[in-house]
């Protein structure tokens, strides 16, 4: 028999969708023998200028200008899909569309899967106009659904929650066509770790409370002055410091680590993150939906801090609710939650307990299992 032939659609804006896919086909290579996965970024076929909106002009946008962002997500939500505004940006799209199309002919998909609107909104087009002829699946990579997801002639949608799961009806996608699987993670993220065994690793105490704060630490200023603040506090504790691709904070972070030995370790670029998570009892993190997912997955609680307004936004506020998480939107109120945990380990421990129920480390699996159990 063939192999079945499975293409992964992200786009490059923000790291979550890319992820998502990327999570899908490592599962694939795991369990599922009898697949042939390709992932493909849509940005990859657009022209320049169609990347530098779509890309470029998001991260500096949520970067530089959050607010407005934020305005943004929210006016699109409710923009009416005839207004003249949206019609515009779908003729932009349909004349971008011609070498992604292109380069899903030539791979011939038995079936494609979706994590990011872009590609579900084109190819909905294709399948009304019966220009593509195999089912086309939308995964859902946060914790809130944007009106800009929902698209007719969808095989199915993959939810990261039941309440997600109820926007999709409301927004008028069939019952029998949503699945609650979670977000699609890494399979490292999955594995069941020892922690002593990765402690030993990075020359951690196992048996010390450790926490990790991920990321640019945007919001929260220097990763230095925020890992120092931190260490400040009263209580015997670890501190892990992911500063990532930033030479000259990973610096900074070393340099301070000589006056905190044996309590402070910096890291930066790394794949090992799930060993190092499996190392701590909480974790410091922008709420992206597949960080705060791989954080779920490995049952660890969170401060999470400055939400971009929209969807990091949605994500907090579900955390929030679910007694998984805290909110921190500069580094002082930091420094107080981490502080408060330390003082009340029994709400560290009920938080801990929610995230292990919360998590849905399978959800790649899910997410296979569905698009290949479906009949065509």
């Amino acid at each position: 028999m063939p192999k079945k032939k499975i293409l992964l659609l992200s786009v490059s804006a923000g790291a979550g969708h890319k992820r998502a896919a990327q999570a899908i086909q490592a599962t694939a290579l795991q369990h599922a023998a009898d697949t042939e996965v390709l992932h493909l970024d849509v940005m990859d076929f657009v022209t320049a200028g169609f990347r530098k909106i779509y890309t470029d002009f998001y991260i500096k946008l949520v970067n530089k200008a959050p607010t407005l962002w934020g305005y943004l997500y929210h006016a699109s939500n409710e923009a009416q899909s005839d207004s003249t505004m949206e019609k515009l940006r779908r003729g932009i799209e349909r004349l971008n569309a011609r070498p992604l199309l292109q380069a899903i002919a030539d791979f011939a998909p038995d079936v494609i899967v979706c994590t990011h609107f872009l590609p579900a909104e084109m190819l909905s087009r294709l399948l009304r106009k019966e220009r593509l002829h195999c089912p086309v699946w939308v995964q859902v990579t946060d914790f809130d659904l944007h009106r800009m997801w929902v698209h007719e002639h969808m095989a199915g949608y993959f939810a990261a929650s039941e309440e997600v799961a109820d926007r999709m009806r409301i927004n008028g996608i069939p019952a029998e066509r949503i699945h609650v699987t979670g977000i699609p993670i890494m399979p490292a993220f999955t594995q069941v770790l020892d922690r002593k065994t990765c402690a030993a690793e990075f020359k951690l105490d196992p048996a010390l409370q450790t926490f990790m704060l991920m990321g640019g630490g945007a919001g929260l200023g220097g990763l230095d002055e925020v890992a120092e603040r931190l260490l400040s506090l009263p209580g015997n504790f670890q501190l892990i410091v992911l500063a990532g691709k930033n030479a000259p904070a990973l610096q900074a972070l070393q340099k301070l680590a000589l006056r905190y030995p044996g309590r402070l370790l910096p890291q930066g670029f790394t794949d090992q993150v799930e060993r190092l998570m499996a190392c701590a009892d909480l974790v410091i993190t922008k709420p992206g939906g597949l960080t705060t997912s791989e954080c779920l997955a490995m049952g660890l609680p969170m401060i999470v801090n400055s939400p971009i307004p929209g969807q990091e936004e949605r994500n907090a506020d579900f955390l929030l609710e679910q007694g998984v998480a805290l909110k921190a939107y500069d580094d002082v109120s930091l420094a107080y939650r981490l502080n408060y945990l330390l003082q009340h380990p029994d709400k560290l421990s009920d938080m801990h307990v929610k995230a292990q129920a919360l998590g849905r480390p399978q959800a790649a699996i899910q997410v296979l299992q569905t698009i290949l159990d479906t009949p065509v």
